[in-house]
């Protein structure tokens, strides 16, 4: 593999790695670890904890979607690997 390709891997897998990390805090942290803390707060009637596992899990997945398709674009064209 030449350099350009090993970088490029390893901005992808940085990316990666970083979507991973916050989609494991706000599934998995802020729905069950931390929910009891969360919980003291309320957010439309009902206590956070309970909104991060019901709710507010859906709505971060979707933004890193967005986020994470924006990104790889951005990735592509600096390494010049994008579609025309």
């Amino acid at each position: 593999m030449s350099e350009s390709s090993n970088t490029y891997w390893s901005a992808t897998l940085r990316l990666l790695a970083g979507i991973l990390v916050i989609w494991f805090l706000v599934s998995y942290a802020a729905g069950i670890l931390f929910a009891p803390w969360l919980n003291s707060v309320q957010l439309g009637g009902y206590p956070l904890g309970f909104w991060f596992a019901q709710q507010g899990s859906i709505y971060v997945f979707i933004v890193l979607i967005f986020w994470y398709a924006a990104a790889m674009g951005r990735l592509d064209r600096r390494f010049d690997v994008h579609e025309e």
